[in-house]
């Protein structure tokens, strides 16, 4: 790339990152507009500042945990990284997924961070991806408990896209597991030997990965305790909006939310989770200002959050020393 056209796509970059936040405040915009603001500004005017800060506290426990379960999955794929270095990974993807102008902004920097860390590039890359597919099984999880304890309340006009989404999760793993298995060997034939290596490296870091299922399953019940945890701190901020749902409910709602807003359309989602809470929570009766205001007070524990994990992958960029991968 000539060094002319790199000013030009660091703007575009940036463009595309004003654009979705730009998104997010049409869509919130929106909402605003469409329900009655009193009502909203009532719930929001009830949260106590003791019970944010509770939240926030909780939830940066609970990020904690999320980094635990980074380190092991990344190490099981053979990446070799300290825990600091793991630590600076994930504060520096949680801080992009809101800040970086990217669609994946949240997992190129954690990429970044991991590959300057660990003498194996392609075990960071490998063990992201389980990672991911781990948060993906817990969010699933999680709705499959919420629609068992919602056998008899829960909408029939819910009942068909709940099974919708959990089947089609189901088979897009097994899909991804099947391609995975079934094209490795044709993507090593006919290869440079640099593209053959790489490849092979990928394919070790996955059979290490295999070898130890036990420590996946360890992963998914972190996962599932780390995204339950954020469903009960999204129900506690409800309560103090005056929200009033069933925990079942929000078991149900909240991870079909979180899976709506992994679309690209606004930046980290906001926006159209908060959109997604309103409509999955009507059919219960729950208020759409309250679940707006809920929404947005859970909106601002993510954005505190995220501002705190970049000042520590910050910190720990100080006193850490990357390596060169080799």
């Amino acid at each position: 790339m000539s060094a002319a056209s790199q000013p030009k796509k660091l703007r575009r970059s940036w463009y595309f990152l004003l654009a979705r936040w730009a998104a997010a405040a049409l869509v919130l915009g929106i909402l605003l507009y469409l329900l009655p603001v009193a009502p909203l500004r009532t719930a929001l005017a009830r949260v106590p500042l003791t019970r944010l800060v509770a939240v926030l506290l909780i939830y940066l426990f609970a990020l904690s945990a999320g980094v635990i379960k980074w380190h092991m999955v990344v190490n099981t794929a053979g990446a070799q990284l300290r825990f600091a270095g793991s630590a600076q990974c994930y504060t520096s993807g949680l801080f992009g997924d809101l800040f970086l102008p990217s669609v994946i902004g949240g997992d190129v920097a954690r990429l970044a961070v991991g590959i300057s860390h660990s003498p194996r590039p392609a075990a960071i890359i490998t063990g992201n991806v389980a990672d991911r597919f781990l948060d993906l099984a817990a969010q699933l999880t999680l709705v499959s408990i919420g629609v068992m304890l919602l056998p008899g309340s829960l909408p029939k006009a819910l009942q068909a896209p709940a099974r919708h989404v959990f089947f089609a999760g189901v088979v897009a793993a097994v899909v991804f597991v099947l391609l995975v298995w079934t094209l490795h060997r044709p993507l090593l034939r006919g290869r440079s030997i640099r593209v053959r290596r790489r490849l092979a490296q990928v394919r070790h870091a996955i059979r290490m990965v295999g070898r130890r299922p036990q420590r996946l399953v360890f992963g998914w019940l972190l996962g599932i305790t780390v995204q339950g945890t954020y469903v009960l701190l999204t129900a506690l901020l409800g309560v103090s909006c005056g929200l009033r749902v069933p925990l079942r409910v929000w078991l149900f709602a909240w991870p079909l939310a979180k899976i709506a807003a992994v679309m690209p359309i606004t930046q980290g989602g906001i926006g159209v989770r908060e959109a997604a809470l309103v409509v999955l929570l009507a059919p219960f009766g729950a208020p759409a200002s309250m679940v707006l205001a809920t929404g947005i007070v859970w909106e601002g524990v993510i954005i505190a959050g995220a501002l705190l994990a970049g000042l520590t992958a910050f910190l720990l960029q100080l006193t850490g020393k990357p390596v060169r991968p080799s």
